[in-house]
């Protein structure tokens, strides 16, 4: 391979298909990751994460010597930081990956060179590393390009968002911000609309806070008519026949990497000033809690009236339908909470989209439906549709399998 064009630091489920997209362009890109065996499978043509068309473009783009993995950067001309940036404390962002991965680049970095970080960060974040840079590179001051820019794409159709959608570009000077926008242009038919880089990073964080507080307000209206014994699904469906209204679905809880996360990025700097962003997040943690609450009222009944305990299948793992991402699942801390309160019981857990976990024996979803006493719906995967589900058993749909 040619010495590389962009350097690509992560190489998880926004960093590689995005390396792979600029390969695809052939460009020569070089992904760096500090896990070996990730290294090792995409050196190999194969993927470590499942995404439809991924699996394609990478085996394209290694075969056709565009992308090289490893786990240290070489000198290019662009550097794309998209690590993770997970929580220290009480929900406090931890930002130590980016600094990180930007330490592993300052020997490297040259007058001209383009840094970008897509990491989801705490506001002022690309100031902060501009500045760890022109401490360590004082030489280099004002001669590099520096911009955020969020992803935003949706797990399941990421090959065709990061083309298509628009992106968000804010660099650290008028400059930073044009050439970032040259840069996107060459891969992104979205808009692309240019901004600082202190509200680029707001705004990704703004946009999923805005889909917590909405999903919280879906669910809140769940645990409201679970009391007042009214069918949410009916109320939601009709209430949005008003031309202004558009209340979206509820579900188990809140998961996934972005939304599950990213408003703690605002409400730890702005605790005073988040209440609802907060509120929303509390709203959505708790409708976890009370799903295995349920489950476990369920089995008590059931224990009553039939003097035995039940056989329960939970249905789902991932973190939203039809995807093998477990990240910050809702379904998955609803499964541990019912075991640990209950590791005797006869469990079926189901989960169509892995073949094996290393916690949870699973159980194909026909063989736990037709064995259950019980049927906990934690995840609206399109495999639990549409089943033929018998008369004498307790179901509880979480997510609107059945509505």
């Amino acid at each position: 391979m040619n010495k590389p064009e962009v350097v690509m630091i992560g190489l998880g489920y926004i960093g590689l298909p995005t390396a792979a997209l600029i390969a695809q362009n052939k460009v020569n890109v070089h992904g760096v990751d500090i896990n070996p065996n990730v290294v090792e499978t995409i050196n190999k043509g194969k993927i470590h994460i499942v995404e439809p068309e991924l699996d394609q473009a990478v085996e394209n783009a290694v075969q056709n010597g565009y992308l090289k993995a490893s786990t240290s950067a070489v000198e290019a001309n662009n550097y794309l930081i998209v690590v993770p940036t997970p929580f220290k404390g009480k929900n406090e962002p931890d930002i130590s990956f980016v600094e990180a991965a930007t330490r592993g680049i300052i020997p490297l970095l040259k007058e001209g060179d383009l840094y970008i970080i897509e990491s989801t960060s705490p506001i002022g974040t690309t100031e902060k590393m501009r500045d760890l840079i022109y401490q360590e590179r004082p030489e280099l001051k004002g001669k590099l390009f520096m911009a955020y820019c969020p992803e935003r794409v949706l797990p399941g159709n990421v090959m065709y968002e990061l083309v298509y959608n628009d992106r968000v570009i804010g660099g650290i000077d008028e400059a930073s911000t044009q050439k970032a926008l040259e840069f996107y242009g060459k891969y992104v038919k979205g808009e692309l609309h240019r901004t600082n880089a202190r509200t680029a990073e707001m705004c990704k964080l703004v946009e999923n806070s805005s889909r917590d507080v909405q999903i919280a307000f879906a669910n809140e209206l769940s645990l409201i008519c679970d009391k007042a014994d009214i069918n949410v699904w009916e109320l939601i469906n009709l209430a949005n026949k008003h031309p202004r209204v558009n209340i979206l679905q509820p579900g188990c809880g809140v998961g996934g990497h972005c939304i599950a996360v990213d408003p703690y990025f605002i409400v730890s700097e702005y605790p005073m000033e988040s209440k609802i962003i907060g509120t929303a997040r509390e709203v959505n943690n708790y409708k976890s809690f009370w799903c295995a609450e349920k489950i476990q009222t369920a089995k008590l009944q059931f224990e009553l009236e039939h003097g035995r305990k039940p056989e329960v299948a939970l249905m789902g793992l991932a973190f939203k339908p039809n995807i093998d991402d477990l990240r910050e699942s809702p379904a998955k801390y609803i499964v541990n909470k019912v075991l640990q309160n209950d590791s005797n019981g006869e469990y079926f857990i189901v989960e169509p989209n892995i073949e094996e976990h290393k916690v949870f024996k699973l159980t194909d979803y026909k063989e736990a439906i037709a064995n259950a006493d019980i049927i906990a719906f934690l995840v609206a995967h399109d495999e639990f549709k549409g089943l033929n589900l018998s008369e004498d058993k307790k179901i509880l749909d979480f997510c609107g399998v059945i509505k």
